[in-house]
This record gives structure tokens, sequence and C-alpha cells, in this order.
């Protein structure tokens, strides 16, 4: 068993601040050294003071670390780092360091990765929806290899990667991925639970029934109050204007969501086990044949994955498959979803991971309380398996838990807005969708903004949409049928619209906005500005999806053309949209063929800012190698 498992992921960098995340097999004596250059390297042991260590099973321990220094790092410089272990039990020397235990975190002539604490945001990397088992690269394998060859240059290296949502997929799992996921379990003993309101009683009957491989809606309940429960979490939904979806494989377990974050950001645990093909059914069988080469060419790029979160300051928020398909769409789909004992455990499993393996390295100050919380119920295992009573109460803590959001003191301010858990529910009918902020969330996302110059905005969907797509998300809604197209954006809802458009007309708030979006699984840039007024703000939405997805080739053509026709300048349908009082200019990608708006293709988003916080450049870095600049 080797000593780490997973990380360091290096999340917030301040320049009296460091925050890393790890994974061990067991309890490590750690000293953080960091090597500023032409100065003496700076020691810190790692006490209960600043790593706070989580049991999640026999062989797997968290080391959330967060060190507070008491003279700023220089800036915009080049500073090496290095986690030493004391008493290996393992083959390692005493005192072994990450070139010893994790070398594949290093570039080529690197002695110990390195970051830069940035002086200001002068370029950032930004992405989301990363599904392991899309048949195309990994936009964050692509990531590190733009990096390598200027990683010795403090001025080429961005200031953040962001990711904005989907880092994993719990929802939408590959056979292979599932299957080495129960290996994994029983490899480390990650912690078991009793599981009410199902057919199985608890996770081992879950791993070990003949439908736990893309059957799992076989496993709930057999009675009409659950139908659409059954249909929403594991129904292979179909959704015909834009995809398909499937979760017969969704994650229920908290361990199972543990054991998708390792596999999916470390190269080591699939060292560790050796995945068998379960007996299927023919179709099944041919389903995980398919996938299988696609999984092992994902497993060949996480080391570069591993490489560019330990060597970049790295930053996330959750979207909906983070936890799950259309988590939150609708005040029905919550009455659904929250009224049935297995269908809130299997969400609020995935918000304890969330957490865990995201959430505490955004903000470790909000998420003190929960995460305290969290460290109780994990010590209260019992045979290696969590308190039911307690995790569901734990749960519900999370569930009202109110902002997961966060800002960086940063120039520009960075301000990354929670959409999922604040939504503004539809006062007209259940089944509409609700907005992505309500009322209060918006008005503190206002706060945030107030006397800034600049500001960088992270919101999970595009504050400003394909205006042809949201209009047939529009048209379902109106036929009771929102979740068909996942009908969710800033304009599906009047007062959420109504507010954030205000937003950009209040007199106080920046002159210059970055928006940051994904979700779409498609890319573009917009320049935005406010009719009839001179001097309004100057508003750019970047939007960079997927880092591992795409949209269907076909299907968007047509769309991007029937827009561009639909919506052009000229068409008085731009007067029945609720930002007619915007003028949304789309930036055209110089590898357009004809005039594309919308770039469709598997990558990593790159913005560069001027002294000003206006981006200067905006590209897009294809996983293929080839990348895409919007003009």
């Amino acid at each position: 068993m080797p000593e780490v498992l997973a990380g360091p992921l290096l999340r917030r960098l301040e320049p009296c601040r460091v925050v890393l995340w790890l994974v061990a097999s067991h309890t490590l004596e750690l000293t953080l050294k960091l090597y500023p250059p032409d100065d003496r390297p700076i020691e810190i042991v790692l006490d209960t003071t600043n790593c706070q260590r989580l049991n999640v099973g026999r062989h797997a321990v968290i080391h959330l670390i967060d060190v507070h220094l008491e003279a700023p790092l220089p800036g915009d410089t080049l500073i090496g780092y290095d986690l030493r272990i004391a008493n290996p039990r393992g083959e390692l020397p005493n005192d072994a360091g990450i070139a010893d235990w994790a070398p594949h975190l290093l570039y080529p002539g690197q002695q110990r990765p390195a970051f830069v604490v940035k002086s200001r945001i002068d370029a950032l990397l930004h992405g989301s929806c990363r599904r392991p088992h899309h048949p195309g690269g990994d936009g964050l394998a692509r990531a590190d290899a733009w990096l390598e060859p200027q990683q010795d240059r403090a001025e080429a290296r961005p200031a953040l990667l962001m990711l904005s949502g989907d880092q994993i997929y719990a929802d939408d799992v590959a056979g292979p991925m599932l299957v080495a996921i129960h290996a994994l379990i029983a490899r480390l003993g990650l912690f078991g639970e009793t599981l009410e309101g199902a057919v199985v009683s608890d996770s081992d009957a879950l791993y070990a029934a003949t439908e736990t491989y893309y059957h799992r809606e076989r496993l709930l309940p057999e009675f009409e109050a659950n139908e659409a429960l059954r249909e929403r979490f594991f129904g292979g939904v179909k959704k015909p204007i834009f995809t398909t979806a499937s979760a017969a494989n969704h994650l229920i377990t908290f361990a199972e969501v543990i054991a998708m974050y390792l596999l999916a950001w470390s190269p080591v645990p699939w060292r560790l086990i050796a995945p068998v093909r379960p007996t299927l059914n023919d179709d099944d069988a041919a389903r995980y044949a398919g996938e299988e080469p696609i999984i092992e060419a994902f497993v060949e790029e996480l080391p570069a994955v591993a490489r560019v979160m330990a060597q970049l300051p790295t930053l996330m928020i959750f979207d909906d498959h983070d936890v799950t398909d259309d988590w939150n769409l609708t005040a029905a789909w919550e009455e659904t979803a929250y009224g049935n004992p297995f269908s809130r455990r299997i969400i609020g499993n995935a918000l304890l991971a969330y957490l865990l393996c995201q959430g505490w390295g955004n903000d470790p100050e909000r998420l003190a309380t929960p995460l305290h919380a969290l460290a109780g119920l994990l010590d209260q295992t019992v045979d290696g398996r969590l308190p039911a009573a307690r995790q569901d109460e734990l749960i519900g803590e999370l569930l009202h838990l109110g902002d997961w959001g966060y800002t960086l003191a940063s120039r520009p301010k960075l301000v990354v807005l929670d959409t999922r858990t604040r939504r503004w529910r539809s006062e007209r009918a259940r089944h509409r969708p609700s907005g992505l902020m309500d009322w209060e969330a918006l008005t503190d996302f206002q706060q945030d903004l107030l006397d800034e110059s600049a500001v960088i905005v992270v919101s999970a969907a595009p504050l400003f949409g394909v205006k042809l797509i949201e209009g047939i998300q529009r048209l379902f809604t109106l036929c009771g049928k929102p979740l068909l197209v996942d009908a969710e954006n800033w304009m599906a809802h009047r007062g959420a619209a109504s507010v954030v458009l205000n937003i950009f007309r209040h007199t106080r708030t920046p002159r210059h906005y970055t928006i940051l979006s994904g979700d779409v699984h498609y890319s573009f840039v917009y320049r935005v500005r406010i009719r009839a007024r001179q001097r309004g703000p100057d508003i750019w939405q970047i939007t960079s999806s997927g880092i591992k997805n795409t949209f269907p080739d076909t299907l968007l053509d047509w769309f991007d053309r029937l827009n561009r026709w639909l919506y052009a300048p000229w068409s008085p349908l731009n007067w029945f949209t609720k930002r007619r009082r915007m003028r949304v200019q789309p930036l055209t990608p110089d590898r357009a063929k004809a005039g594309e708006r919308l770039w469709n293709g598997a990558g990593i988003g790159h913005v560069r800012f001027d002294a000003e916080g206006r981006p200067s450049e905006m590209s897009q870095l294809g996983s293929d190698g080839r990348d895409t600049r919007f003009r």
C-alpha cells in the first residue's frame, strides 16, 4: 500500500496562506517545506492546528492542510514546495519528499512542485464538465501539456485553475468505472452504511446485487409513490432535443463517491486494483466492452491531470452532475427527491463527499463547522459502518447550509456563485424551473460587487445563453416538461432574470465584468453592453465546456445557424427576450468554418487580463492539441 493515494492538490493560495488536499493510506507525519527564491527554506511541521485528518476507511485518510504564514510569500515568483513524510511505513526513506513518493507530479528538471502567488489575476485556466467515459481527450491533461514548456517562468503561469462544475459525474458512470470503484472500496476498506427505503439493506448488499451494474433502478422499492423518483435518478431519461442521459449506474453510497474522486484525480489508486468484468447480459456486456478502452485512455492521462492540479492553485464549485442530474431544477423535483429517505441519502452522500474533496479547499473558514460535524460522524463508525441516524442528521444540516459560494480578495476580485442550493422557486407552478439564485442570494451577490472596479464572476450556467436554445427550453417548460431539456438558465425565471440584469445597471457595481461559465458542453464568448447608456459596464461572458465532454456536432451546427438567422441584430424576436435592453455581441472562433459562434470541442479555457482587469485574450486549448482563439 503506498503512503499517498491522491494529491497533493494545491487549493486556495494567498500571500500568507497555503491550502493543500491529500489522501493517504494511513495518518502521516508531515512537514511542509517552502522554497522561496534567494531565501532560506520555510519549514512548517503539520500538526492538529494546521492539518486535519479524517478517516474515510481502514486505509484511507484525508489530510486537509491549511497553513497560515506570519510573513507573506514573495509575489510573482516561483516558490517550490514539498511535503516530507517522517517515519513512513513502507519502503520510502525517512523524510521522503514528493520526488520520492509522487514523481509523476514533477515536470522534467524539477526537484519539487512549485507555485506562484500572483499579485493580480493576469491569466487563468477555466472549464467544466469532465466526464471520464466521454470518447475524447482530457482538457486537464491538455492544460498540463500547455503549462509544461513554460512552467519555469513565473510570468507565464496562470494565476489559478477554475473548475466551474461537474468535476465528477456522480449520476452518469461507466460500467468499468463502477467496477473499479467497488474494487477500490474493498481495497481501502472505505466505510459502509445502512440504506433506508431501498430494496437492499446496506452498502454491502448493494455492491453484491446482480442489478448493481446498469440496472440500479431495480433496487428501488416497487410502489407507485416512487415512480417519479425512479425515473429521475435511475431511469435513463430520454432528452430528444439535446442528448440521452443514462443514470443506471448512479452512485449511491458515500464510499462510492469518495472512490470516484480518488479514481478521477489520481493514477495511484488504479495501481492498487485489478477490476474484473462482472457477469452481464449480452447488451450490457457490449456496452461494457465499448466503455472499457475509453476508461483505459482516461487512466493513461491521470498523471498529467494530477501534476497540473499540484502545480496550479485550483478552485472549484459544484454543478448538477457533481450530485445528480437536474439537481433542484424545480420545486416539484425537490419535493420528490427530498421526500424519500433513499434519494435524500443519495444526494446527501454526494454533498458530504463534495464538502471533503472540493468545498473545504475553496473556503476553509466558512465550512469549518460542517467539516467538524463530518469529522464527528466519521469518528462514530462501528464495525466499519457509518451511524445511519447521525448520517441523515448531518445530511439535513448540509442541505440547509445556505451558501456554498465564496470570494477571493484578488485583483480583480473573484466571486464564485452557488447556483444550486439557493434557488428562487417558481411562484406560478411547482413544475416550472426555479431561478438559479433567489432574491436574498442575489442581494448578497450585489453586495460583493459594490465599489469594485473590475470583477470576475463564476457562474456554473451562462448568464447570457444561446437565445434559440433558451427558447426551446421555454417551449418545453410551457408544455410541463422542463426536465426533458434541462431547462436551466438564468432567463428561465422572471424574478431571477430581472434582478440579475438590474445588478449590471446599478451605478456602484463594477465597470468591468468577466463572467466565467460552463455546463452546456460547447464554448462561446459574448461581449455585452447596456443599450442607451454611454458609460455602462463592459461585460464579457466566456463559456468553456466541456473539459471532457462535447455537444452532438450536427445538432449544435443547426442550433448555431438557426440562432444567427432568427436572432440577428435586426430580428424582432429579440424584443421578446428578457435581455432586450442588452446588446449581445458574439465573438467568432478563429477556426470557425462558416461563421460559427459556438465552438464544439473538449479542452480548457484560457483567459488573459489587462492591467484594468479586462479580458485581453480568450482561447480554448483543445484536448486534441489544437487551440482556438475568440476574436
